[in-house]
């Protein structure tokens, strides 16, 4: 059936959405709130049960998405206004900042552009858990420690992500793990616009049809915040929309068989991910506007003078 194509997604927005609009009711056991200022669409949704995490793909928790248009022009102002938003709410779903050492997980595969975001992010990060000793008082002293790594994916290492992820937490001993991974998407309008936080983890691959184990407090023993941006859309989904906007223009009334309509798709359309045409120079900025709000929430005592100096 095209219905698991249509749920390709890793948004929790996406997924309620959908699973609300089946149930044609709302979903016992899921509050979804959203606000919106100067452009900036914010919703919340918190999954309280797990039988509400199953009819949403979901395991229970708090998932914060960020929807900003505006994103796509790559203003200075308004990527500084996300970035800040973005700190804001890092700080209170992680309790930033902590000092005891946090560990930022860059994932994704840095030979592919459109999932080298967690790749390029963590080479823009403060690492500062090996130096605060060595640094100069006034700065040192308003440090608090942060370790990063990207560990590539399992077809670069040989390894699953969640063992590399492991065994460093067993010997770092981190108290808070952040994950940061390009996301899959099922309207293309959400690319490269929309930014989800969750205190849930992530499993990897999981909205491009390739689960891998998931990095979460289940499997490291401790807190992990996931970030993340979406980068692709299933090609499925594209063709999908667009019969719906035919439909709609010219068949209202065919919209109801549009979910049989999707069993002919092939294959080949099904198994497609589409990126955008300028995705390096999106991914370039995005990564700034994640590891800038980063920065902030685990670092609010350096100004952003000191952190372009200590990153130069």
């Amino acid at each position: 059936m095209f219905r698991s194509d249509n749920e390709r997604t890793d948004l929790a927005l996406e997924r309620a959405t959908i699973a609300t609009s089946r149930a044609g009711q709302q979903i016992p056991g899921m509050d979804v709130r959203e606000e919106e200022m100067d452009g900036i669409k914010i919703t919340r949704v918190s999954v309280h049960t797990p039988q509400a995490g199953a009819q949403i793909g979901k395991p229970p928790g708090r998932y914060f998405t960020l929807e900003c248009p505006a994103l796509r022009f790559r203003s200075r102002e308004t990527l500084k206004h996300v970035a800040g938003i973005i700190a804001a709410e890092l700080s209170e779903l992680a309790g930033l900042p902590r000092q005891n050492d946090v560990l930022i997980v860059g994932l994704g595969n840095w030979q592919a552009t459109p999932d080298a975001l967690g790749p390029r992010v963590v080479s823009q990060l403060m690492i500062t858990r090996n130096i605060r000793e060595h640094l100069p008082q006034e700065l040192g002293g308003r440090l608090n420690p942060v370790a990063a790594i990207s560990p590539g994916v399992l077809g670069i290492t040989g390894m699953e992500t969640i063992d590399i992820v492991r065994g460093i937490v067993e010997q770092v001993r981190p108290e808070l793990v952040i994950t940061v991974d390009a996301l899959a998407a099922r309207s293309p309008s959400r690319l490269l616009t929309t930014i989800q936080i969750a205190d849930t983890g992530i499993q990897p691959g999981s909205g491009v049809g390739n689960k891998r184990p998931g990095i979460n407090q289940e499997t490291l023993g401790i807190p992990v915040i996931a970030i993340g941006i979406p980068t692709v859309v299933s090609g499925a989904a594209i063709a999908m929309d667009a019969l719906d906007a035919y439909f709609q223009r010219f068949n209202p009334h065919a919209r109801a068989t549009l979910d049989s309509v999707g069993d002919f798709l092939g294959q080949e359309l099904r198994d497609l991910m589409v990126t955008t045409k300028d995705i390096d120079v999106e991914i370039m900025e995005m990564s700034k506007l994640l590891a800038s709000a980063l920065n902030k929430a685990t670092q609010p005592a350096i100004s952003e003078e000191e952190m372009l100096d200590y990153l130069q």
